[in-house]
């Protein structure tokens, strides 16, 4: 492995040695503190244009399996690691991680202390990087981090193209893809229900068109306000369909009803985040990873109200609509890596379709 070094727009440097890829990897450098889920990590849309450093010492160890992926084609821009095993060991195990790092033209870099690196972005907030070869003087590069022009396009990049469908025979779900992970569709198929996929940018009339039973906001990269064409959408459908949306998901509702998100300092990424379900007065373990949230001031002047709250940071983690039927989280509640406590949520959100659809009968026939 050739020697690499990781280059932060504060100016460390840190020098390791080379996996994956050799290509110059560029972005958004955060971390996340799963001890497992690195496969469903590297293949979750919503790592987007960033430069992944997983916490736990050791990654790799139980391989990369053809049934774990979050999407078909990986979007992160780097990887970082403390250790990097080569030889995993699981019964699932068809490929190495500097394999598939390899075919996904990935670049990786290990060896480096990954406590310090953490503890630079917890204290001084996530900041651009590179990944690249030593041959080239790390102050050389400083400015060209310090200069990089970050993406603003994520969601367009990983949403589908053509809208297409998972038969069910059970509710009809229109699913809006901002960078959907597989695990959603596998919550809802589960269920048997009918599902339709669009892109981010279709539109309120083309998707009631469809005659949905319930929309689906789902999970994607980036910052919510990059997408007002979402925003514009749901303002349209509110009132119309049941709608249940997921982290992005979850901010585009609160900006389409008047309430306000903000950029943290270091994000929620993780797989055992507690999560304070304030109605219920139950505590849950969760799977995030995000890097904007929706500001709790904000919900005052709008018709949400607050439902779950993180008991890290006291950040909005839920929030329901007190007029029209729809609710959303923050988090991942088809985990994926992590718990599956709040899965239980695609069944209200279930619930919520049937109540609707009661309701309108009884008033067709009033």
């Amino acid at each position: 492995m050739a020697k690499r070094q990781l280059i932060l727009e504060d100016g460390t440097v840190f020098i390791g040695e080379g996996f994956g890829s050799e290509q110059t990897a560029k972005g958004e450098v955060v971390f996340n503190t799963g001890m497992t889920g690195y496969q469903e990590v590297i293949s979750d849309p919503s790592y987007c244009g960033q430069i992944v450093a997983m916490t736990y010492p050791l990654v790799g160890n139980y391989g990369i399996n053809r049934d774990d992926f979050e999407t078909v084609t990986p979007f992160i821009h780097g990887f970082v690691v403390k250790e990097v095993s080569d030889a995993p060991s699981n019964f699932r195990n068809e490929e190495n991680l500097d394999h598939f790092l390899k075919a996904h033209d990935i670049p990786g870099i290990y060896g480096i202390d990954t406590r310090k690196l953490t503890k630079i972005i917890r204290k001084h907030g996530t900041m651009k990087a590179m990944i690249t070869d030593v041959d080239v003087s790390s102050e050389k590069l400083i400015d060209q981090v310090r200069n990089l022009i970050m993406p603003t396009d994520q969601v367009k990049q990983t949403s589908t193209i053509k809208p297409y469908v998972v038969p069910g025979r059970g509710q009809r779900i229109v699913m809006v893809d901002f960078g959907a992970k597989h695990g959603i569709l596998r919550e809802l198929t589960k269920r048997n229900c009918h599902i339709t996929v669009v892109p981010h940018d279709y539109s309120a009339e083309a998707i009631l068109r469809l005659r949905p039973d319930g929309i689906m906001l789902t999970n994607g990269p980036g910052d919510p306000k990059d997408v007002p064409e979402a925003i514009e959408m749901i303002k349209q459908i509110l009132g119309k369909v049941p709608v249940f949306g997921i982290c992005l998901g979850h901010q585009l509702l609160a900006l389409a009803c008047g309430a306000d998100t903000e950029k943290l300092k270091f994000g929620h990424r993780g797989a055992n985040h507690p999560v304070k379900d304030i109605v219920k007065c139950k505590t849950y373990l969760t799977s995030q990873n995000h890097s904007y949230a929706v500001r709790a001031a904000s919900l005052d002047a709008t018709d949400l109200e607050l439902t779950q709250i993180a008991l890290n940071d006291h950040t909005v983690e839920g929030i329901k609509h007190t007029v029209y039927p729809a609710f959303s989280v923050q988090y991942h509640p088809e985990a994926s890596p992590g718990p599956e406590d709040t899965n239980y949520l695609f069944d209200e959100f279930l619930n919520m379709i049937t109540e609707n659809q009661v309701k309108n009968e009884e008033e067709a026939y009033a």
